[in-house]
């Protein structure tokens, strides 16, 4: 029955059934502080599963994005065309990120979320430092390019990789040879990626497991009004908003874009983290979607850098429900200054660890609401902050489907095509032959023979 089950069934299996478990490890009082279920099984088995899988995905970051963004600009040509990418991409997530909290912001006010309720919880909140915008300007020149890859910063990883790519375009015909074994490369790195989402329902299923054992109901319960409105925000920016600009924008089919995205959402979803779903995200569009290498290799790694559509969308609501909690009235003022804030916050602080309480704490901090408050919704952070993550690469990848579709750089046939990449995607095994035949030529001594002849 399990070997019969594609990726993703094995995938929803384990969603499901970790769902259960963990609530039931919960709600049974098993997973008690100290006891051998959290002890061995919640903390240290599920733990331990979850961060090798976590670490695995990691792990293929900065390789990936390096190596597909240097061939993906080769591959562009023209260094005019690689601008206007750009430009269209920066441009189009600042707008979907305002539309994003403005409908948190919206939404929220429509309920009252948090108008009459007490209460209270022990949890503090410091508010940590954003680094001024000019100094995340600065730092997208690294001056290390290799402690820039070893921190995993994301912006100094693209600029490298793109002036390397226009390096190589400026030298020409000599470096064709470079440009070849590169895009060697990165098939092998995709094809890691391909080994990675096939242990994918195993890693699912400890991280699930131990969130949920974690987290429980009690809490949800409490902040109900606050979760139902955040819940539904991020539902209709993703599934309303963002289908209707792909769609004016593109004219392709959003049951099929949906279709296609379900396994990259549920990556992100169980690791809560854009980065950590790079080398999933960049494979869907490009092998499932049709997207050319050149757009979907700078789109990509930068959105998940800046755009942050999911992180705004709780930036909005918990503003409206801290500040309802608290009886503090925000005007007009107040809300277009927490939009502007929020859009320009998402460049400011892109790739800095905690992003999103970071930038809500900076919110806070401008409009007047107490920082503090932040700590009455951190028990719900854990849960929220993975469906966050699911709008976040979801955006990201229709993005860069907008995008590529305006430079026709996207193959309509694969992106209609139901079953497109889908087989090389799920393909575990090992080419027995082809195997045979690349050892057989390793172990040839023909061209070592020949070089001595020549001596």
């Amino acid at each position: 029955m399990w070997s019969k089950l594609g990726l993703t069934g094995k995938i929803i299996v384990a969603m499901v059934l970790s769902i259960a478990l963990g609530l039931f490890f919960n709600i049974s009082g098993l997973n008690a502080d100290g006891g051998f279920i959290n002890t061995y099984i919640v903390e240290g088995l599920f733990g331990i599963i979850g961060r090798l899988f976590v670490n695995s995905l990691k792990m293929l970051v900065v390789p990936l994005v390096l190596i597909s963004l240097i061939c993906g600009v080769c591959g562009i040509g023209d260094i005019r065309l690689l601008g206007r990418v750009g430009g269209k991409t920066f441009g189009i997530y600042m707008v979907t990120t305002a539309l994003a909290i403005a409908t948190a912001i919206g939404l929220g006010s429509i309920f009252g979320i948090g108008k009459g309720m007490n209460i209270s919880s022990k949890a503090a909140f410091e508010a940590k430092e954003a680094p001024p915008l000019a100094e995340v300007f600065a730092n997208i020149i690294p001056s290390n390019p290799i402690s820039a890859m070893a921190n995993g910063d994301m912006l100094s990883i693209i600029f490298f990789a793109i002036l390397i790519g226009i390096s190589i375009l400026m030298v020409g015909k000599p470096a064709k040879g470079i440009v070849q074994s590169l895009e060697v490369v990165n098939e092998i790195i995709l094809k890691m990626v391909t080994i990675i989402m096939n242990l994918a329902p195993y890693g699912v299923f400890a991280l699930l497991t131990k969130a949920m054992a974690n987290l429980g109901l009690d809490l949800i319960v409490q902040l109900l009004g606050y979760v139902a409105v955040l819940v539904g925000s991020l539902a209709f920016h993703y599934f309303v908003t963002m289908m209707i600009i792909l769609k004016v924008t593109s004219g392709l089919s959003i049951k099929t874009f949906l279709a296609k995205m379900r396994e990259v959402q549920v990556f992100a979803f169980s690791t809560s983290s854009s980065n950590a779903t790079i080398p999933v995200t960049l494979r869907t569009v490009t092998k499932r979607m049709g997207v050319n290498n050149s757009v979907a290799s700078f789109t990509v790694p930068f959105g998940a850098t800046i755009n942050m559509d999911g992180t705004a969308i709780m930036q909005g609501t918990a503003t409206i429900f801290i500040a309802n909690l608290y009886g503090i009235d925000l005007g007009i003022t107040e809300y277009l200054t927490v939009i502007l804030m929020s859009v320009l916050a998402s460049i400011g602080t892109a790739g800095v660890p905690g992003v999103g309480l970071i930038m809500l704490s900076m919110v806070f901090a401008q409009v007047g609401l107490p920082v503090e408050g932040i700590g009455l919704i951190l028990g719900v952070d854990r849960l929220l902050d993975m469906l966050r993550t699911a709008v976040n690469v979801g955006g990201d990848a229709a993005v860069t489907t907008i995008v590529a579709k305006s430079e026709d750089k996207l193959n309509i046939n694969v992106f209609n095509d139901p079953e497109a990449g889908l087989e090389e995607m799920e393909d575990e095994h090992i080419d027995l032959e082809g195997e045979k035949e690349f050892a057989n030529i390793m172990n040839d001594d023909t061209l070592g023979s020949e070089y001595n002849d020549k001596k």
